[in-house]
């Protein structure tokens, strides 16, 4: 198929921007959320309304991401040339995961060592479990993984696109591809058909954890096979969409259905699992094999469903939407040792866990867009990240002269 530059899609870039940016309330919400000891630092004070809003928010927000990735990169790659956007994919992605990591890890350990001494009244406790030892299973990517688990993805899909051209299949799997969501997209067939792996993958992933859905990659170099199935699934399905622009329209055309089921299924699955939060948290045996369909339908009901609101509602061009979207790469990147500082600052403060919460955001997302504003856009670190350094524009003020 050939490749036509297509014009800008302002919702998606707003979409893309907006899945991480929701990185940031879910990982903020985690102090709070009622039951074990799951996070580095947990609030005196829980919240179930707030615990359900990470809920919802945790079931689509990395697929969105890896499916408009999937949709970009191949949007790029035809762009660019294979070799040049692997360059320029090594240098936005690889080079902040290698820079930023240590710089990130350097925190949590600082993080943890603050957050212990303010649960134990300012000493450390002596019974403090040793880390785990570092090896290529248990190497801790910490929430920079998505960096990785990207580099990884296109360079299977780049890797497999040589492959088939040397075999000659590329063209004709290409074409089938087209006819799949010619037929199948429309008739609302397309999330039924990539729930069913994403279901039998959470089905049979060892001590699956139901409220977290999708396992985090986040440690070791070999991601686990749920994230594989998942967010592999909907790179691929990105990169496919974007041979034909009549692909995106016919996929997302029945986002209002998608969105009404997604928050029915959503509902499902929250009444099953609950708000309290429990490492070893069982199914009821009336729901171990609905609940892991539910959940996975509601994944991709989701994804495709908020692909199509937004490219409905955010049609046109918005200068505070582009800033927003060009900024969220930095946000995230830096927002995890903010949000848990702020988290252990205010963790043993008796105000209403809601109160504290919305605290949270409302100083980090500010600190962290003004961070942005003066130290990356106009930088060589936003040439880095985004692409391009951008210029600030000077006003002109004409003088009258006499």
């Amino acid at each position: 198929m050939s490749y036509a530059p297509p014009s800008r899609l302002h919702g998606l870039d707003a979409l893309r921007g907006g899945a991480l940016l929701l990185g940031i309330f879910f990982h903020a919400a985690f102090s709070f959320f009622p039951g074990d000891q799951l996070w580095l630092i947990m609030d005196t004070q829980r919240s179930a309304s707030v615990t359900g809003g990470a809920y919802v928010l945790h079931i689509f927000r990395m697929t969105v991401f890896f499916l408009l990735a999937g949709y970009f990169g191949r949007m790029q790659t035809y762009r660019l040339g294979v070799k040049p956007f692997m360059r320029d994919r090594l240098k936005r992605i690889g080079i902040p995961l290698v820079v930023f990591w240590p710089i990130v890890m350097t925190c949590f350990i600082a993080l943890a060592i603050w957050g212990l001494m303010v649960a134990n009244g300012g000493a450390i406790p002596e019974d403090t479990p040793p880390p785990p030892p570092m090896t290529l299973k248990t190497f801790p990517l910490t929430h920079l993984w998505f960096l990785y688990i990207l580099l990884l993805l296109y360079t299977v899909m780049l890797g497999g696109r040589a492959i088939l051209s040397l075999l000659g299949l590329k063209n004709s799997l290409g074409k089938l591809s087209d006819i799949g969501l010619k037929w199948l997209a429309p008739i609302g067939l397309l999330p039924l058909l990539l729930a069913v792996p994403t279901a039998i993958a959470f089905m049979y992933h060892p001590n699956w954890h139901p409220f977290f859905g999708i396992p985090t990659p986040e440690y070791g170099f070999v991601p686990n096979r749920v994230s594989i199935i998942a967010y592999g699934g909907a790179f691929l399905l990105g990169w496919l969409i974007q041979r034909d622009r009549e692909h995106l329209n016919r996929t997302v055309k029945l986002w209002p259905i998608y969105l009404f089921g997604a928050l029915i299924l959503s509902g499902y699955c929250l009444s099953v699992v609950g708000l309290r939060v429990s490492y070893f948290q069982p199914l009821p045996e009336q729901a171990k094999h609905f609940y892991p369909a539910a959940y996975a339908l509601s994944i991709w009901l989701w994804t495709l469903g908020l692909i199509g609101l937004c490219m409905k509602i955010w049609s046109k061009e918005s200068r505070v939407r582009r800033y927003i979207a060009d900024a969220s790469y930095w946000l995230y990147l830096i927002h995890l040792p903010i949000v848990m500082a702020l988290q252990v600052w205010i963790s043993q403060w008796a105000w209403p866990a809601e109160i504290k919460y919305a605290m949270i955001l409302g100083i980090s997302i500010p600190l962290m867009f003004a961070s942005y504003e003066i130290l990356v856009r106009y930088t060589f670190i936003g040439g880095l990240l985004n692409g391009r350094k951008r210029t600030r524009q000077k006003r002109i003020v004409a003088e009258e002269t006499t």
